[in-house]
């Protein structure tokens, strides 16, 4: 299937957005975008997170979706950088945070929970120092 030129409602917006991106940062794309690193990329993650909070200290849900957008458009451009890199991919990082979730939540995805809020942090708490440590065995 040929990806979409302009906006396509019947594409999974990942994977346009994805294109998008790709297209931005491609041979005949955008300077800007082709030019764009890591680094240089970290004051506009911080400045688009920033901007994500006020939204949500303001209360208003479709400035709220604009500022989420932005903040999925730098994670793309980022991702897209590694990508091209061949270190890892969007999707390497979708999966690890799923992956993340589902381990540090064993009482809704693994088993009956009936501790209490104190008890699930703990819990979390447990799972993330178990997670910190394995790393830093295999560093």
């Amino acid at each position: 299937m040929d990806e979409p030129s302009q906006k396509d409602e019947s594409i999974d917006p990942f994977r346009q957005l994805n294109f998008i991106v790709k297209t931005l940062r491609g041979s005949h794309g955008c300077p800007w975008d082709r030019k764009q690193t890591p680094e240089t990329l970290k004051k506009y993650l911080l400045e688009e997170a920033t901007e994500l909070a006020e939204a949500i200290d303001q209360g208003d849900p479709g400035h709220i979706c604009e500022e989420a957008g932005d903040l999925y458009f730098i994670l793309s451009l980022l991702t897209t950088i590694f990508e091209e890199k061949k270190e890892f991919t969007a999707n390497d990082a979708l999966n690890s945070i799923c992956e993340k979730m589902i381990r540090r939540h064993p009482h809704v995805f693994d088993q009956q929970y009936e501790g209490g809020e104190e008890d699930l942090r703990a819990q979390w708490e447990r799972i993330k120092h178990e997670e910190k440590k394995m790393q830093n065995e295999k560093r």
